[in-house]
Order: C-alpha cells, then structure tokens, then sequence
C-alpha cells in the first residue's frame, strides 16, 4: 500500500526509475544546482561526472533527502521523492555509499553489514529486548542475507574478521555490501573509486556490472574516474557550475565540446 505521505504518478513500462526534473538549490548566493533535469532507466549504470564543485554531490544529497531542493521535482519509482521524510527513502528502496567510508571499524564484517538491512526488519526495541517470538526468525534472515552478500561481494572469506583491520579496497566492498542489504532498487555510488589502484577499479567495475546484472539493481555513480565512467555506463550525465552541460551515452559525452571545455578550458 502506497505511503500516505508519497504522491504517486502512473509508471508506464519501460519508463525512467529516476526523473529529475528542473532540480534548483541554493546556498545563500550560491547556486549549487541550476534546472537539472534527466532520466535514468530501470537497470542501468548511469554515471555522473564533472568538475570539483560542479554540484555532483549536491544532487546525489537531494536524491537521499540529506539535502532539500529549492524548485524542482524527483520522482522515483512512481513516488514524488521530495514529498518522502528522509528516514523512509531506503525503505523506499535507494541505497547509498560515501565517498568517506563510514564502517563500525570494530565489528565484523558480517555484523557491518546487517547493520545496511535494518530498514527492512519489522522487530522495534521492546519485541527485541523482550525477546518475543519472531525475532529470532528475523535475526536469523538478516544474518542469511548478509552472507549471500558477502559472497556476491567477495568477502566470504572474512566475515568474521573486523572491518577495520581490512585493505582499504575491502571495506570499500563492505560498504557497498552493506548498501545492498536494504534491497535497493536504486544504488547511489558516491567516488567509489576514489583510493583505488588499476587492479582493484578493474575489479570494482565488475562488480558494478554485477549489481546490475545479477541483482537488477539499477546504479546511479558520482566519480572522477572517466575511464571506469565510459567503460560500464550505460549513459553519462556531466555538470558545470551547477548546470547540466552534456546528457546521453559515453560518446556522445566524450565528444561534446562542453564537456572538453569544462575539463580542459576552452583552448583544448
């Protein structure tokens, strides 16, 4: 049953999972973001790209509520996003990393990522305190769940071990791990790259490609490495002081004088 809250809208098949539409914010006299608009569809990698301070996070925090639009609209799965409370957006089915990791450093890496299914659990404080039937049930699917994660994100191996005595690389993968665990339909991946040497972005964009190809889950990604950007988008969204400068596959966003003027100046 559809929250009371949210406003939907008839979804056709086929249509776009994500629609931004005209999205303003401002930060005092600054303008962050100025009328953006696009569509990601249903079971793409869509990449966002642009220049320090083009106003790619900025967007990325209106999709998750953290920020709130001045004009525009998002719709997301049928739902008027910006109509949702910030607490309901990853029951509503988006998930998200930061580009600074965030992991409870000394629990293990299975306890990490149950954390990411706790939006999905329907036992409250008092049923878990008192111990009433169910919640042993509902611990033991989460725990399930985590470990089909943890062998989809190669992590199988050390489960038990604490995040923080892990390679940067590998709790990179926990986080994005603990990401899935909500069971988005949308995964926002904010520079996840970022730290990465050759080997371990090669290894990224496979798992990337399977998120989407094995979980359906549609990926929407911010990162300053074009190359993993052209390689496993479907489409690429490119933004300037705010403003959207290119939209379409990864070709026609390489080729667009914009997009090699903003990174390179107009002299390239």
């Amino acid at each position: 049953m559809p929250n009371a809250n949210n406003q939907e809208e008839p979804r056709q098949e086929g249509s776009a999972l994500l629609v931004v539409e005209d999205l303003c914010v401002r930060f005092g006299g600054i303008v962050a973001l100025d009328a953006v608009s696009f569509e990601i569809g249903a079971r793409q990698i869509a990449g966002l790209i642009g220049p320090n301070g083009a106003g790619k996070t900025t967007l990325f925090n209106c999709i998750s509520r953290l920020y709130q639009a001045d004009r525009g609209r998002i719709g997301f799965d049928r739902t008027d996003l910006l109509a949702v409370p910030q607490h309901r957006v990853a029951a509503l089915g988006i998930g998200r990393t930061f580009q600074n990791l965030a992991l409870f450093g000394r629990m293990s890496v299975l306890d990490n990522i149950m954390v990411g299914r706790h939006c999905r659990t329907r036992s409250g404080f008092f049923a878990n305190a008192l111990r009433l039937p169910g919640v042993a049930r509902e611990e033991a699917a989460t725990a399930a769940r985590a470990h089909e994660l943890a062998q989809f994100a190669g992590l199988a191996d050390v489960v038990s071990r604490p995040a923080a005595a892990l390679p940067f690389a590998v709790q990179k993968r926990i986080e994005l791990a603990r990401a899935l665990a909500s069971d988005p339909k949308l995964l926002l991946l904010d520079e996840p790259a970022s730290g990465l040497n050759h080997e371990e972005i090669g290894g990224l964009a496979r798992l990337i490609r399977d998120i989407r190809d094995r979980l359906g889950v549609t990926v929407l990604l911010v990162e300053h490495q074009l190359s993993l950007v052209m390689n496993i988008c479907d489409k690429v969204v490119a933004l300037n002081f705010g403003r959207k400068i290119a939209d379409g596959s990864p070709t026609e966003v390489r080729n667009s004088a914009d997009v090699i003027q903003a990174y390179l100046g107009a002299g390239a």
